[in-house]
């Protein structure tokens, strides 16, 4: 499968999870085995010199843990607050439409361990940016964001590039 033809089964649903919002449902894309290992294969390309690959919860997870088992190296999450059982960093962070927590283990991570970042979607650059500052404070280094979708009118990337000028940032589609 192409990936353009992978990404087409991403289906808008309008006014979800509340009004204005445009939420880009991936379950279409997911039920489908070969436009998932496109995806995953398509991440693969920009994997090269990591240690472990983390993921945002929760849709995040689903693209973290099939790269990293495809590439054969580890999967660390990072979650929404309360959901770890051991002694976590925690960092709050705004989005589009709230505020939340997420948080990693204090020990998830190998001293300087070369992190890949990946997410579902680049919105306004909040999860993301705490999701660094994370990494940052268990011991490791970002070197890489993949993001399936990018909202390019909230200035996520803009956001990130300025904070994290060397962290390069890929997004499979800009809308």
């Amino acid at each position: 499968m192409e990936l353009d033809e992978a990404l087409s089964l991403i289906r808008p649903i309008a006014d979800y999870p509340k009004p204005g919002i445009l939420f880009q449902d991936i379950t279409p894309l997911l039920a489908n085995a070969a436009a998932f290992t496109c995806i995953t294969q398509e991440f693969s390309k920009h994997a090269g010199g990591v240690h472990v690959i983390a993921g945002i919860e929760a849709r995040g997870f689903i693209f973290a843990s099939a790269l990293a088992n495809a590439l054969n190296i580890g999967f660390v999450p990072i979650r929404k607050a309360g959901k770890l059982p051991h002694q976590v960093h925690s960092q709050s962070y705004g989005l589009e439409y709230g505020t939340d927590v997420l948080e990693i283990h204090i020990d998830a991570l190998p001293l300087d361990g070369k992190t890949l970042l990946v997410d579902d979607v680049l919105a306004t650059g909040g999860t993301l940016e705490a999701a660094i500052e994370l990494v940052h404070r268990a011991g490791g280094s970002v070197l890489q964001i993949l993001a399936l979708l990018e909202i390019e009118s909230l200035g996520g990337r803009q956001r990130l590039a300025s904070k994290y000028p060397d962290i390069p940032i890929t997004s499979l589609v800009v809308s």
